[in-house]
């Protein structure tokens, strides 16, 4: 009986650990990835968390801090200023599209589509995703090119992409 009871109780916090990490959201995986604080900062900045904490569900592309590293200091530093705010929510928003697209589901519509997938961000502007090399490659509408470097970071109100370069709306 002892063993049953101690095998329930472990099922039971196996359980909680599952649903607790289940039910972050893409701002809350965000927030936990070291790799992700000038998104984060941005993100607060543009005053979308409570979009981004919504039902959803959404997918994310999200660059790196090394991605924002890669953008002249200058321009993230006007991007985090308030009267900026509008500017900035349009570049996060260009990140996102609605609906859960994980990795399988990117890469097979991109094949559906014979090699080249317009996605509508919910900024209103279009990235074009591709395969190159087996890996996801975004190129948004000035020409600038994002390779999806991680896929399928679950949260419970979508999935998360992370990128290496910032994509950027016209």
């Amino acid at each position: 009986m002892k063993i049953k009871s101690i095998a329930l109780t472990l099922f039971t916090i196996a359980s909680l650990a599952f649903t607790a990490k289940a039910q972050k959201t893409i701002v809350d995986v965000a927030v936990g990835s070291s790799d992700h604080t000038t998104l984060v900062a941005a993100v607060k900045a543009a005053d979308l968390v409570t979009t981004l904490q919504s039902a959803g569900p959404f997918t994310v592309f999200a660059p790196t801090n090394a991605a924002f590293g890669k953008l002249p200091k200058e321009t993230v530093a006007f991007l985090l200023k308030p009267e900026n705010k509008s500017a900035l929510a349009k570049i996060l928003t260009y990140h996102v599209v609605a609906g859960n697209l994980n990795a399988a589901a990117v890469a097979k519509a991109i094949t559906d589509a014979k090699g080249s997938l317009k996605l509508k961000t919910v900024s209103g502007g279009i990235l074009v995703a591709s395969l190159k090399d087996g890996k996801v490659i975004l190129t948004d509408e000035n020409g600038g090119v994002a390779t999806v470097v991680v896929t399928d970071l679950v949260a419970s109100n979508g999935v998360i992409h992370v990128i290496d370069t910032v994509v950027l709306p016209k």
